[in-house]
């Protein structure tokens, strides 16, 4: 776990007015580690068995993690004409290793998870993406990255009805001001993009015939090399500043409405796209140790 530390301590710094102690970066910043793989769940709604896709940087201590934590989750039973039936589905899981303390220790929980549609065709998929997001000049000069997880509602042709930011995380510490100021900047350049996209209705499914749809989708801002290299890497553990859930009141319409969702915001992999209220209902927390 030495080398959590390192990247902790090595988190890149926004912009010279937003220089801190590396004693204060520890405190705010967190290093994650995105897993995929896919989840067997039994018709009682324990699960049966899941796999990993290989991850180099996937210790034998954060195995052990989804290990101990998915034996004790439990989803709510998947229907299949009205008998409980066994049901696999892609699974995504955000490990997070924070800092205890002023030493080397650090505590890995699973922050997020998310488990997707049992097959392609139930979920909502792209129909034009030509557009894709400009790095804001403002963001570039600050050194700013980060991902912004968007929230998008799909009218029934297609064309994106609504959109916000739900989430976005940094890449870069400082102070309070100066990061939110930098989560506005990504979360409006991905909103006017976005405004332009159209996706493909579900083909089948539960969710085929609903009159519109809300999906999850992260963008990714990365500042590269002279080489065009990512100045951040992209595999393995990466560290950044969580940012706050933010209240979309059309989006708070919808949970009225519908089933609790899972905590699973920022457990999507780049270029996935989340049909929220689809897939498997997990009814215990990521992390229920």
């Amino acid at each position: 776990m030495k080398r959590l530390g390192m990247l902790l301590l090595g988190l890149a710094v926004c912009g010279a007015a937003m220089a801190q102690t590396a004693s204060a970066v520890r405190k705010k910043a967190e290093s994650s580690l995105l897993l995929n793989g896919h989840i067997v769940v039994a018709p009682d709604g324990s699960v049966q068995s899941f796999d990993l896709d290989p991850q180099p940087q996937a210790q034998d201590v954060v195995v052990d993690l989804v290990k101990r934590n998915s034996a004790k989750w439990r989803f709510e039973p998947v229907l299949d004409n009205g008998v409980p039936v066994t049901a696999k589905a892609p699974m995504h899981l955000r490990v997070v290793a924070s800092p205890v303390g002023d030493g080397d220790s650090y505590q890995l929980r699973i922050a997020s998870a998310t488990f997707g549609e049992r097959t392609y065709d139930q979920g909502v998929t792209y129909k034009e993406h030509g557009a894709v997001p400009r790095y804001p000049e403002e963001a570039i000069r600050a050194r700013a990255s980060g991902t912004v997880f968007l929230l998008l509602h799909i009218k029934r042709d297609g064309s994106v009805g609504d959109a916000a930011a739900e989430q976005v995380n940094l890449e870069q510490v400082g102070p309070e001001s100066a990061m939110r100021k930098m989560r506005q900047v990504l979360a409006d350049s991905s909103i006017r993009v976005a405004r332009q996209w159209t996706f493909n209705p579900p083909a089948a499914g539960p969710f085929k015939n609903a009159d519109s749809w809300i999906i999850r989708v992260p963008v990714n801002y990365h500042l590269n090399d002279m080489n065009g290299k990512s100045l951040v890497p992209q595999d393995g553990w990466q560290t950044y500043i969580p940012g706050p859930k933010e209240p979309i009141p059309w989006m708070e319409e919808y949970r009225r409405t519908h089933k609790p969702e899972a905590l699973g915001i920022d457990a999507l992999p780049d270029g996935g796209i989340y049909l929220v209220g689809s897939g498997l209902h997990l009814l215990t927390t990521p992390d229920p140790s």
